[in-house]
């Protein structure tokens, strides 16, 4: 018999989510998939899941849940109060929740995304290769919607495995966020472009997961705010008429009709999603090769937190 887990309470933006939907862009599908993909990835590790399970990703608040199995569950992306029948667990740990125990998640502190990760999976059936939700599209997920109370997921087969924790906190580095000039950098004059990468800008409410607005020196693109629409990827920085930039996250548009000044490097785009509403940084531009060794640098570290758990007492 599959085993259910339940929604209780469901917070902001709760939905299904793995590792992404890859090969349709050309077709006009989004990627979609976890904002984090190495909180998602750790999550799943935690649980003893491959890294391309689905899990449940949710914005600022969890919600709560309970399972009709023993299920080992994990919460990554940021700190948060999270509790098993109201005692007290840490995050960036699996736990074993025991049938009929409510787990419960509280809002996250310092973070944007989290993520709830059950041994074996969330296991609805594939739409297009992927179980990630794209909201906007109604594609995959459960009946392509947000979650709310009172849904009911089927989990996967899992072996019973021993509680596993990091050791040590997964944290990030401060700092600028790494960009790639283009593709319509050359709309934007010299003046613009010190603006942009001389002068801080803010995370604003302004976001989802298709796109997050910024607040910050205006940019004018000389050349105009319109263009031919062409193809976009995720961490493209489009900027329209109003000159405030538009970072396109993983539900992202896959074209659009607004000159894109750069791309934030895919390893720099978590640490840009997590940012708080109001937070301050800065722009640095890199090149393509900088980038591709950097992503290179960023998935061993990844790999190598992952191989490094170890068991404990959770």
């Amino acid at each position: 018999m599959t085993a259910l887990l339940t929604i209780l309470r469901a917070g902001p933006l709760m939905s299904v989510q793995d590792d992404g939907r890859y090969g349709f862009r050309a077709r006009g599908v989004s990627t979609s998939g976890a904002m984090d993909r190495d909180a998602h990835a750790i999550a799943n590790a935690l649980v003893g899941n491959d890294a391309d399970a689905a899990a449940i990703e949710f914005a600022l608040t969890g919600g709560a849940f309970t399972a009709d199995r023993n299920t080992l569950i994990a919460v990554t992306g940021g700190s948060c109060q999270v509790e098993i029948a109201g005692r007290r667990i840490s995050t960036w740990e699996s736990h074993l929740l025991r049938s009929g125990e409510t787990l419960t998640v509280g809002a996250l502190r310092g973070a944007v995304w989290g993520y709830i990760a059950m041994s074996g999976g969330i296991a609805i059936p594939k739409m297009l290769g992927s179980r990630s939700t794209h909201l906007r599209t109604a594609v995959g997920g459960l009946n392509g919607k947000a979650l709310s109370a009172g849904d009911i997921l089927p989990l996967g087969d899992s072996e019973k495995r021993a509680p596993r924790t990091l050791g040590t906190p997964y944290l990030r580095g401060h700092g600028p966020i790494s960009i790639m000039p283009g593709p319509q950098d050359d709309y934007f004059d010299e003046d613009a472009w010190k603006t942009f990468l001389r002068q801080p800008y803010r995370t604003t409410t302004a976001r989802d997961r298709m796109a997050m607005v910024l607040d910050g020196p205006v940019l004018q693109a000389f050349k105009g705010h319109d263009i031919v629409s062409d193809a976009t990827v995720v961490g493209s920085i489009q900027v329209p008429g109003s000159g405030k930039p538009i970072v396109l996250t993983a539900d992202g548009q896959t074209t659009g009709g607004y000159p894109k000044i750069a791309t934030v490097a895919s390893f720099d785009l978590a640490r840009l999603a997590q940012l708080p509403a109001g937070q301050q940084f800065l722009f640095r531009a890199i090149s393509a090769d900088l980038a591709e060794e950097q992503t290179i640098h960023a998935d061993d570290r990844l790999a190598a937190v992952i191989a490094g758990l170890r068991t404990s007492e959770g």
